[in-house]
């Protein structure tokens, strides 16, 4: 089967949020989907290992925001790459809280949900959940980041955890990843002033990889 069909079905770029007690988590996602109008209701798919996903078990909430094409790539490769068991991904940035006590930034996002868990189901590395919407906002008229356009414009990758994951085709050159983001450079030696074109890191930041 040739995986990179599933690349041609249409989907965005998300921020998913949640908040339990002091503790704060979110993940890039590229899984939503609204499933009712009345009420309004959406799914989200989110790997079991995330520390995001423990966080909405327990506090039954969760925010959505959607990426733009302008999104800063910093934002991908914290929220994206990361783990909220190890840093705190909002850092510094600003953040506001929803109706429901969920964190979101909107630099970089064009538009909000916030939604109350209804449901979830277990789909084996993955655990879907059914929001119903109780709260939205148009953020920006920026056109939305497609998770085409990353692929393809950005030169995106996906996480180990992400359900679109596809290990790297391997090849007789000489490779390098980014430690932070995943991104893959190819050549013989890698130059001391590289900078990853996905999240900025320095070349210290790269590992030689071994076929």
């Amino acid at each position: 089967m040739d995986k990179k069909a599933l690349y041609q079905i249409s989907s965005g770029l998300y921020l998913v949020s949640s908040k339990d007690n002091d503790h704060r988590a979110g993940c890039i996602i590229n899984t939503l989907m609204q499933v009712t109008s009345s009420p309004v209701q959406v799914t989200i798919t989110v790997n079991k290992e995330n520390d995001t996903t423990n966080t909405i078990l327990k506090s039954r909430a969760f925010s959505v925001t959607m990426l733009t094409k302008n999104v800063d790539m910093n934002i991908i490769a914290s929220f994206g790459f990361q783990s909220s068991k190890d840093v705190d991904k909002f850092g510094t940035r600003e953040v506001f809280t929803d109706e429901l006590g969920n964190p979101y930034i909107k630099e970089g996002m064009n538009a909000r949900l916030t939604c109350k868990v209804v449901k979830e189901v277990d789909l084996g590395s993955h655990i879907l959940f059914v929001g119903e919407v109780v709260e939205g906002e148009v953020l920006s008229n920026e056109e939305s980041m497609t998770y085409a356009y990353y692929q393809k414009e950005k030169k995106g990758t996906s996480p180990k955890n992400a359900p679109t994951y596809q290990e790297p085709e391997k090849s007789k050159k000489t490779r390098w990843r980014c430690k932070i983001c995943g991104y893959i450079y190819e050549g013989e030696e890698l130059p001391a002033d590289f900078r990853c074109p996905i999240c900025g890191r320095p070349a210290s930041d790269f590992e030689k990889i071994e076929d």
